[in-house]
């Protein structure tokens, strides 16, 4: 297909007009709860042939450009993931991401199959694309929700990896592999292709932050371009060894987004800026491969009973089983059924039947279509109230400082930029109760629109904004006492390094999808 000049004109003007309305449309979702998603794809579906008449029907486009657009998005969520919040919950979360996935696709298969009257390969083609949580979805919503960081992580954790064993599953039944193996034998190849992604994702990632911390790049814009460059290729190299490329994307990220690299506040921006834009293509382009005219009654009642069988059934078992690694109490368990939001990942991996041919495929995109509509809708904004009943919810704990760090190579140290935040208990706290490590000190405070040089007995308010210069020997001790401070205050010193019962995090901003 070739596009004159005029065509190229129209379309970057739509796809221009398009790309704004989404942005503007994200106020609109988080003010209801909603995840964007459904805004996107609405917007794809009015594009489509029911709507203005963009035909677009190329699965197989659509099942590269949907992968694509996965990786930037758990890129991105690898890159804006505290390790100091993640790792408490890390064992639960790969057993949701393992465990939990094989548990929640052999319930909802035996359901589709014996229940909706499924033929064998749909029904655990529809468990298995099913069954993955969205980091998009997930976040987008749990942002307005204050939880205990162990359930924030894990959820982070299992969305972030559970892609992996998925697209391996979907790919193997689409392909007609199940059926010519021993069930053992495919599980050692799913379990084969995890570790080499994690070891792609690993070499990538501590090879990639060397490497980053040794460039000195003549200008700060080209950080965050390497770094994303450095989380696919890892993918591309899991990829070339028939490696799980989705579990290397987001290793990598991991490993760089919490590594001691310059300007890692730019660099996490530029990421989440990417992948809003990844999510509002593959949304939009999911919506356009929808046709409303093959929705049915009957296609509308397989969808609900699916998604009953999956949100009330297959997700409380899986849940269960997965937290024997790492029990919690029934309340957050009960959370964490609750908040698995299905987004595109199932929409996506619908695409792999559709690209293959399979008889059923069509039906099986359209099932899987309203199902995560309606059971988002459902869902996402009961998560508030849920919090609330199982009393999870956690108001006093987002209490934190942001930090941004620039490199100063000449006298090797780092120049740091600290806004206390609404919550944090470093107002009304003095310069030199602050107790910096020796050589770390603060230059600059900027208060509204006035700067000035602090003294000993300044006195910091919310909504400052400090400038710290610290040797780089001493930046990590300087910026755990910044935030042991943010938390206890002046006291911080005698209260210990965990003054509200929070554990200490390298990152103080939460992501927002």
């Amino acid at each position: 297909m070739t596009f004159d000049v005029e065509q190229l004109d129209q379309f970057v003007l739509v796809g221009s007009l398009v790309t704004l309305l989404a942005i503007l449309a994200v106020r609109v979702s988080s003010r209801a709860g909603l995840p964007s998603l459904l805004v996107y794809l609405l917007m794809g579906v009015v594009l489509g042939d029911a709507g203005l008449g963009i035909g677009f029907e190329d699965a197989e486009l659509a099942h590269a450009l949907g992968f694509a657009a996965l990786a930037i998005i758990l890129a991105e969520g690898g890159l804006t993931t505290s390790w100091r919040e993640a790792k408490p919950s890390m064992r639960l979360g790969l057993s949701l991401a393992t465990v939990g996935i094989a548990v929640s696709v052999s319930v909802v298969a035996v359901g589709g199959h014996y229940l909706l009257g499924l033929e064998w390969q749909i029904a655990v083609l529809l468990g298995a694309v099913c069954s993955p949580t969205d980091a998009a979805a997930v976040f987008s919503v749990l942002r307005v929700v204050p939880l205990p960081r162990r359930l924030l992580g894990a959820l982070e954790a299992e969305s972030g990896l559970n892609d992996a064993p998925t697209v391996v599953l979907v790919t193997l039944v689409s392909a007609g592999a199940v059926g010519d193996h021993p069930w053992w034998l495919i599980g050692g190849i799913i379990v084969g292709e995890l570790l080499a992604g994690v070891a792609f994702g690993l070499l990538a990632g501590f090879g990639g932050a060397w490497l980053m911390r040794r460039a000195a790049l003549p200008t700060a814009g080209l950080y965050p371009l390497a770094v994303l460059c450095l989380t696919f290729v890892g993918y591309g190299g899991a990829a070339a060894v028939h490696g799980s490329g989705f579990a290397a994307v987001y290793v990598a990220a991991l490993v760089l987004g919490n590594s001691e690299l310059p300007h890692r506040g730019a660099t996490r921006s530029f990421a989440e800026g990417v992948a809003w834009l990844a999510q509002i293509g593959l949304f939009v382009m999911l919506g356009l491969l929808l046709s409303p005219g093959r929705i049915t009654a009957s296609t509308v009642g397989l969808a609900l009973a699916a998604g009953f069988l999956l949100t009330v059934v297959a997700r409380p078992v899986s849940v269960a089983v997965s937290a024997i690694v790492q029990p919690m109490p029934w309340r957050e368990l009960t959370f964490l059924s609750w908040a698995g939001l299905r987004g595109a990942v199932p929409i996506v991996l619908t695409t792999i039947p559709l690209a293959e041919g399979i008889d059923g495929a069509t039906k099986l995109f359209d099932i899987v279509f309203v199902m995560v509509v309606v059971y988002t809708i459902v869902t996402g904004p009961t998560l508030p109230f849920a919090a609330r009943v199982l009393k999870v919810a956690r108001r006093s704990e987002p209490r934190d400082i942001d930090v941004e760090a620039a490199p100063l190579e000449r006298v090797a140290a780092d120049l740091l930029q600290v806004t206390i935040s609404p919550r944090s208990r470093m107002h009304g706290v003095e310069v030199g109760e602050l107790r910096l490590p020796q050589g770390a000190s603060v230059s600059l405070v900027i208060r509204g629109d006035a700067t000035f040089v602090p003294e000993y007995r300044t006195v910091l308010r919310h909504g400052d904004h400090l400038l710290l210069v610290t040797p780089r020997a001493v930046r990590e001790r300087t910026e755990t006492r910044l935030r042991e401070v943010s938390r206890g205050g002046r006291l911080a010193r005698w209260l210990g390094p965990d003054a509200t019962g929070v554990p200490s995090s390298r990152s103080g901003r939460r992501r927002g999808h």
